[in-house]
């Protein structure tokens, strides 16, 4: 079973294989540190299952999962990421994913989604589907659903306290176009400045 590991944090790599070693002796993890590096690793090579990080420097891995679904891959991929799940789950799972699991609960659940996506289901924890039944019949007011993935992005980086110049750095894209992103945001949501951005993402659990 050759399995890529895309996760900016060394620990959380480590992680992962430990978790994933008993379940699966046979296993050979590969590990990347970056969205550019993950999706050069995915269009070089044949893998059984990808494992990425939403937030990583450079491209997102919601960017390397889209990229990689239009090149082509079919292989299950799972995203696993601290972002609150029942912002981010459906968003990934419509993008391509075959599952996504919180690091929160990565220990207790990530056997099970990678058990249930090598089957060809998809997974969505406990939490999300109940989330999901408690919404059904209702449209709750939620700007930030009209984001486009790479505005959600910037948007939690604003939300971080991460300056335009750093955000930029950080995604590989110019100023000028983190600031258009930027505005697009705070039109989305209603709101004027970055402040309000960092006070939005924390009521709703972005961050």
């Amino acid at each position: 079973m050759k399995v890529l590991i895309a996760d900016d944090h060394p620990i959380v790599r480590k992680g992962i294989i430990q978790l994933m070693e008993d379940a699966y002796p046979e296993m050979e993890a590969s590990e990347v540190t970056s969205g550019n590096e993950a999706l050069q690793r995915i269009n070089e090579e044949s893998w059984d299952l990808i494992i990425l990080d939403i937030s990583m420097p450079g491209i997102s891995g919601i960017e390397v999962l889209k990229q990689a679904r239009k090149n082509g891959v079919k292989v299950p991929i799972l995203i696993l990421s601290m972002q609150a799940e029942e912002h981010y789950a459906l968003r990934t799972l419509k993008a391509g994913a075959s599952g996504f699991v919180s690091k929160e609960s990565a220990g207790e659940e990530l056997e099970k989604a990678i058990t249930k996506i090598m089957k060809g289901k998809k997974y969505l924890s406990p939490k999300v589907y109940e989330i999901m039944a408690e919404n059904i019949g209702e449209e709750p007011i939620l700007f930030h659903n009209k984001l486009s993935d790479r505005e959600m992005e910037v948007m939690t980086h604003i939300a971080s306290g991460k300056t335009v110049s750093e955000i930029a750095e950080q995604l590989s894209l110019s100023v000028n176009t983190i600031s258009t992103y930027r505005l697009r945001v705070l039109e989305k949501l209603r709101l004027q400045n970055n402040s309000e951005i960092t006070r939005y993402a924390f009521e709703f659990g972005l961050i």
